[in-house]
């Protein structure tokens, strides 16, 4: 048993992850090329090498003839006899070669064959242990700062976060441990490339499946996600369990899960809404936190119109348009904004839109207000009552307008319809008419 060659073959296998009979076929290939270099052929060497034990022998297959033209490849027929007086003309004799024979040249040629393999047999096996982990997350240790590009050590293969890929404003320590989206992994000449990103929008996906177990458990669902890296991001999240709030969920008791994942991204502000199969609930959902009058959407198009309080433009809008530019992103829809100033003017709104909107509110409290009483006990209020009714509510409901406004259209009072007035125009027109 050669117990040296098995003992190293063994190391090989548990450090480098490379299979023994890798190795030993390159070995076999390495004795051919030997006697290729030291013979000039290697036609008729065969070599023969137990598995379990690492034991080979090499030999040459000779042809039996009278005359000798090729030492190589023939044999004399007394020379065979003499191994074997059962030999005739024409048998092959296999011959045994002593690799120590071999020159300092073939021998350093076989060496650096098998070392050739060992390290392509390396490369691949890293290749294919970043390859199964290409569009997944991965934690890398700053290694140092290439020009403006950053050195990642990611285990067993460096990777270079590039200027692209990095956010602006972060700044890396050395030995600091960083989150990282694997964008792409390359098999080269030289090893795996493995391309990393700190912007990706899937990064933020990763870790909310890192991090919150129903939406690794498949129960909550991530539809969509917009982001701009290290300003905001928007995800819309849609739950398989009636019993599981999705947006809840993903935030976490006061926040914990959430926040955790904003730690990671160095502050970056996330926005969780729900997600909606209908265009309009989606658009509005999008656009939080700003309040929104109307959505008409058009699906066929992909075109919708925003209608909002003229005090929600400006955060319908965003910061340099950045709110209404992720909700578009999220929604995949173009959103054109407007204020109920601006609606009325281009005739999207009627232009007694703010009148009628005020007999709403009056008869939305006034209703419940009436049935607290019951007929029978009920008197007409004198003029001194009446006017201590109308004083109490003035002041109970003053500036409540637009609080009552939202309310009833979170409540389903306003639809989406062909002509882009709700429920709410209609009870308008009702009360214009009484």
């Amino acid at each position: 048993m050669n117990t040296e060659l098995l003992d190293a073959l063994n190391i090989l296998e548990q450090e480098k992850e490379i299979s023994k009979e890798t190795l030993l076929d390159a070995i076999e290939n390495s004795l051919l090329n030997a006697c290729k270099n030291h013979f000039g052929k290697n036609d008729n060497i065969r070599v023969i090498m137990d598995r379990s034990t690492c034991d080979y022998q090499l030999f040459a297959e000779k042809v039996v003839v009278e005359e000798v033209e090729d030492k190589l490849e023939q044999i004399s027929l007394e020379e065979a006899r003499e191994k074997d007086g059962k030999y005739e003309l024409g048998d092959i004799v296999r011959v045994p070669i002593e690799s120590k024979s071999f020159g300092r040249i073939a021998t350093q040629n076989a060496k650096n064959l098998i070392l050739q393999k060992i390290r392509e047999e390396e490369r691949k096996v890293v290749y294919d242990q970043y390859f199964e982990k290409e569009k997944d997350i991965i934690t890398g240790i700053v290694q140092r700062y290439v020009g403006r590009n950053v050195s990642i050590n990611l285990g067993r293969a460096d990777a270079m976060l590039t200027e692209n890929e990095q956010v602006k404003g972060e700044v890396f320590k050395p030995t600091e441990r960083i989150k990282l989206y694997i964008v792409e992994v390359k098999n080269t000449p030289k090893g795996p490339k493995i391309l990393v990103s700190r912007t990706h929008p899937e990064l933020v996906k990763r870790l909310f499946e890192a991090e919150v177990t129903e939406v690794k458990d498949g129960v909550v669902e991530i539809k969509s996600i917009a982001r701009e890296a290290g300003s905001r991001t928007k995800i819309a999240v849609w739950s398989n369990d009636p019993d599981v709030d999705p947006v809840g969920a993903c935030v976490g008791m006061n926040g914990s899960r959430v926040n955790t994942i904003v730690n990671e991204l160095r502050g970056e502000k996330i926005d969780i809404i729900n997600w909606s199969d209908n265009p309009a609930i989606l658009i509005e959902n999008a656009l939080s936190p700003a309040k929104v009058i109307s959505v008409m959407a058009d699906p066929d198009e992909k075109t919708a119109g925003v209608i909002v309080p003229d005090y929600q433009l400006s955060l319908a809008i965003g910061k340099e348009g950045q709110n209404a530019r992720l909700a578009a992103r999220l929604t995949g829809y173009k959103i054109d904004i407007k204020s109920e100033t601006q609606a009325i003017e281009s005739g999207d709104l009627p232009e007694n839109y703010l009148e009628m909107s005020e007999g709403v509110f009056e008869s939305e409290y006034e209703e419940p207000y009436e049935e607290e009483y019951d007929e029978a006990s009920y008197e007409e209020p004198g003029e001194e009552e009446e006017a201590s009714y109308a004083e109490d509510y003035a002041e109970d409901y003053e500036g409540d307008d637009d609080i009552s406004f939202e309310e009833s259209y979170e409540d389903g009072s306003m639809d989406d319809s062909d002509d882009g007035y709700g429920e709410d125009e209609i009870v308008f027109e009702e009360i214009d008419e009484e």
